[in-house]
């Protein structure tokens, strides 16, 4: 494992694709960063974290088979290993917001961004960008829900320690993607999954409100609302949120 430690950096994302068009990357080559000024989460969304306070970091891995189709799959295998780790650290009440945001108990204590590098009908290579909340105590007031390690367990951490562990994870579960037998992973990330089989109100991108509960993530890694008539809809990233 090759770790590139920055002080600070537009977006880690951003430099490890780039260095990944130049040259040959060895499989989890890291880049991390102090801070971020360009800090880039789900869809474009801003990234915003403490210098030295957070983990910031991005992780390159590349593919031999792993079909387009099966993107899902790596949702299911970086969440699953960053909540692992927490779980080491005693963070309670953790579980995955679909896609792949970690929360503890209603508050997000970490943001995943993957973006995949495609050739023909499969996945050649991804970046996994992984900004993780650990020893930050106070946010802007535009996050309040929001937390950290420290927040939740009043413990400060290592967070070179928390990288190393992160790491061991990941090389684990997604030793298991490019696998044979992959249900582990499926039903592992369900049984965790933010507010599953829990009557909620959700608000599609047009402001209708509904009412519906999470029942599953289709083949395609679309989150399945089942509504109150019984009819089951599936949504896109960003297509729905909580209400």
């Amino acid at each position: 494992m090759k770790i590139i430690k920055l002080d600070a950096i537009d977006s880690t994302n951003s430099f490890l694709k780039e260095m990944a068009q130049k040259m040959d990357l060895e499989n989890f080559t890291v880049v991390t960063a102090a801070s971020q000024k360009k800090g880039r989460g789900q869809m474009g969304e801003e990234w915003v974290s403490e210098p030295s306070k957070n983990l910031l970091c991005s992780v390159f891995v590349a593919f031999d088979a792993l079909k387009i189709t099966e993107k899902r799959l790596l949702n299911y295998a970086v969440s699953i290993a960053v909540l692992n780790v927490l779980k080491e650290y005693e963070v309670p009440k953790l579980q995955v917001k679909w896609p792949n945001d970690i929360m503890s108990d209603h508050d997000k204590i970490c943001g995943i961004l993957i973006e995949n590098v495609m050739q023909k009908k499969h996945i050649k290579s991804t970046v996994i960008g992984l900004g993780v909340n650990i020893n930050q105590l106070d946010f802007p007031n535009s996050l309040s829900k929001v937390t950290s390690v420290k927040r939740t367990t009043k413990k400060e951490v290592n967070i070179e320690e928390f990288l190393n562990k992160l790491i061991q994870e990941l090389k684990g579960t997604l030793k298991i993607v490019s696998s044979k037998d992959r249900t582990i992973l499926e039903s592992t990330y369900l049984s965790l999954l933010y507010k599953k089989n829990i009557p909620s109100m959700f608000k599609e991108t047009d402001n209708t409100l509904f009412m519906g509960k999470i029942i599953g993530i289709s083949s395609v890694g679309k989150l399945q609302i089942q509504l109150d008539n019984e009819l089951i809809k599936e949504f896109e990233v960003k297509e729905v949120s909580f209400a």
